[in-house]
């Protein structure tokens, strides 16, 4: 390998000691383990089912999670869909997907299961250091949502969408504007599933309202976080249900701050 690769390398392996392999072939997943431990060292344990998977990501909490696509022998996706909702320490753990075929179709779905990052089949190790780089040394903002969970979507985003624009701050919006609005909207998809999904929906209100106590330089919009936030603590805390009208009374003076076009994007995905 050229220096520089040892460079990044020196850089990457702290976070690659510990890897978990979901592939049902044993010979693929052995190239990889192969190639890995010629990066750098590293544990590799390699699992041929999703239940086996999941039982591996509790016990040996991986660093990283390599799962394949496209075989009926282990459901990929749902692995990863499972991992970002559970309660595992490495359920916010980088993954990499890798597959033979890869269409827009299965991109879209990887990046919608809050995967990390494609790998198409076959691939050099250029390739693979590239995709290890994107998720070891660029770290990626964490969407906490209720139908979506996993790294910011944006990372997939072409950029070359030419049509019209849809909303009067589309193009205006200034990163910081982007990320506070983020989380409003993702409080009021956590209000909306209050009831029906009330495990995800306070762990997404409670990351949210964290994230806007912490980067909200307006006032008011930190004091009303910060009270949302106590409501939501306290009630956690009691173990009562939780209701959408209750979700709803908690979050009402945070969401006054959601921009009013921005019932627009209510029927699309979460952003992220």
């Amino acid at each position: 390998m050229f220096v520089g690769d040892r460079r990044l390398i020196e850089k990457m392996a702290p976070r690659l000691k510990r890897v978990v392999v979901a592939d049902p072939e044993p010979g693929a997943a052995r190239l990889f383990s192969e190639l890995m431990r010629d990066i750098c060292p590293s544990h590799v344990w390699i699992a041929t089912t999703t239940d086996r998977a999941l039982k591996l990501a509790e016990t040996c909490d991986p660093q990283l999670i390599i799962v394949s696509l496209g075989d009926e022998r282990l459901d990929g996706l749902g692995f990863v869909r499972r991992l970002r909702r559970s309660t595992l320490a490495c359920r916010k753990a980088p993954v990499i997907t890798i597959t033979g075929v890869a269409t827009q179709a299965m991109i879209l779905a990887a990046r919608d299961a809050g995967v990390h990052e494609f790998l198409r089949k076959p691939y050099s190790m250029k390739d693979l250091l590239r995709r290890l780089e994107a998720v070891t040394v660029k770290d990626r903002d964490w969407v906490e949502g209720v139908a979506y969970i996993g790294p910011d979507r944006r990372r997939f985003n072409s950029g070359d969408y030419a049509g019209p624009l849809k909303r009067k701050t589309d193009g205006s919006e200034t990163p910081y504007q982007q990320k506070i609005n983020q989380c409003l909207k993702i409080i009021r998809a956590a209000v909306a599933a209050a009831e029906t999904d009330p495990s995800q929906a306070m762990r997404a209100m409670l990351a949210q309202a964290t994230t806007l106590q912490s980067m909200a330089t307006d006032f008011h919009l930190t004091l009303a976080a910060s009270e949302f936030y106590r409501h939501l603590t306290r009630h956690q805390q009691s173990g009562e249900p939780l209701t959408r009208a209750l979700a709803q009374s908690w979050a009402v003076k945070v969401l006054a701050f959601l921009p009013k076009d921005a019932d627009a994007d209510r029927k699309k995905p979460q952003a992220a």
